[in-house]
């Protein structure tokens, strides 16, 4: 049977790698809908292409300007916009997968809309663990969903860990995760000159081809520190059961210890389409249209140990998550703000890590109950760091 996927986020790097791998196994998957912020014309090809039912892009003009578009091309796509409309078509009952690929935080309605609805769920929207990961999961158990991660790291830890016990189990011999990061672009660049690096510099990443804020958060590490927030509570693991790796090569994408001495580690050429495929296709596995590694190849392997005085947002990260409450939903919304002001050359790069800290220390904390407990915390963060910028 063809499954039905709705595709959040599908202009962005992961969506167009999820149409990609999508595309390479007609039998087995069709497009429902298709979701963009802004992004009129890539959106347009990707309707012609796949020819979803539904199509949704944030403003009333862009909706009206692709369905301009898309009038007599012999595609019968419905044009959507606006936040009720993400919700409606990644909780359908025609939807079989959803992926959720909607950078930050504007990801997280629409992806829990999938969750409580009960769909198979390929989460590659980290901020939706980070911002409100006890209720989250929480809905996922309720629900029944099926939370597949997409960040290659925790794909690959999920693909390490025992398959009858997906989570961080002492019991099971699970001693420790290594949580792997090729440290970005200034991962050797001497700490004076950080102040003085431009946008540009920031999103030209060694390995990966990724959207600019979170190329961002790679140089700044950041990313790595909500991946930990997100590998917390997908693995039902503590701050202190999870080692940062640094590993510039970005071949091996996690590891798994285990209280015997092994250690199984996930290796791969650094291409999207490997987890994006792995989910779709899990329990089984299926072409992602990546080449195996070639070993006869590979020069070298390193690890190291992360320069904390380097990547302060680490250690902001990990104080989040003990922190608890809505720490993190806070953290997260600081640094979206602070990235896009460093992206607009407002501030200086490392003043990324200084208005997060800041934010940090003087937000109000409290245990949300609700959704809209976490974005009033969400936007309360905001208002800090715009007035701090």
């Amino acid at each position: 049977m063809i499954q039905q996927i709705t595709v959040l986020g599908a202009t962005g790097s992961i969506g167009q790698s999820t149409l990609d791998v999508i595309a390479r196994h007609p039998d087995r998957y069709a497009v429902y809908a298709l979701t963009a912020h802004s992004d009129v014309d890539t959106l347009l090809q990707q309707c012609l292409q796949f020819r979803p039912r539904y199509a949704v892009i944030s403003s009333e003009a862009d909706r009206d300007t692709l369905a301009a578009r898309l009038a007599g091309s012999g595609v019968d796509t419905d044009v959507l916009s606006g936040a009720a409309a993400l919700a409606q078509v990644a909780a359908a009952d025609e939807v079989a997968v959803v992926m959720a690929a909607i950078v930050g935080a504007a990801g997280l309605l629409p992806t829990m809309a999938a969750v409580q609805a009960g769909k198979k769920v390929l989460l590659a929207n980290k901020e939706s663990l980070v911002m409100a990961g006890g209720l989250f999961m929480q809905a996922v158990r309720e629900s029944g969903a099926i939370l597949l991660p997409i960040d290659s790291e925790h794909n690959a830890i999920f693909q390490c860990l025992p398959q009858h016990k997906r989570y961080f189990d002492r019991a099971a011999g699970v001693s420790r995760i290594l949580l792997t990061g090729s440290g970005g672009p200034f991962r050797a660049l001497p700490l004076e000159q950080l102040a003085h690096v431009t946008p540009e510099q920031a999103c030209q990443h060694p390995n990966w081809s990724m959207g600019r804020k979170i190329s961002v958060d790679s140089a700044t590490m950041m990313n790595k520190g909500l991946e930990l927030i997100e590998a917390c509570w997908l693995f039902d693991a503590g701050v202190d059961d999870i080692e940062i790796v640094i590993h510039p090569q970005s071949i091996v994408h996690s590891m798994v210890q285990f209280s015997d001495g092994s250690t199984l580690a996930q290796l791969g050429n650094p291409d999207m389409r490997t987890p994006i495929a792995h989910a779709l296709a899990w329990p089984e596995r299926m072409d992602a249209g990546v080449a195996a590694l070639d070993f006869h190849r590979l020069a070298e392997l390193s690890f190291s140990a992360p320069d904390e005085q380097r990547f302060p947002c680490l250690v902001l990260a990990r104080q989040a998550f003990v922190q608890g409450g809505s720490a993190p939903a806070v953290l997260n919304a600081a640094n979206e703000v602070a990235v896009d002001a460093f992206l607009q050359q407002r501030i200086a790069f490392t003043d990324i890590a200084r208005i997060n800290s800041e934010v940090l220390a003087r937000a109000a904390f409290s245990e949300p109950a609700t959704l809209s407990a976490v974005i009033e915390a969400d936007l309360g963060a905001r208002e800090l760091a715009r007035a701090l910028i």
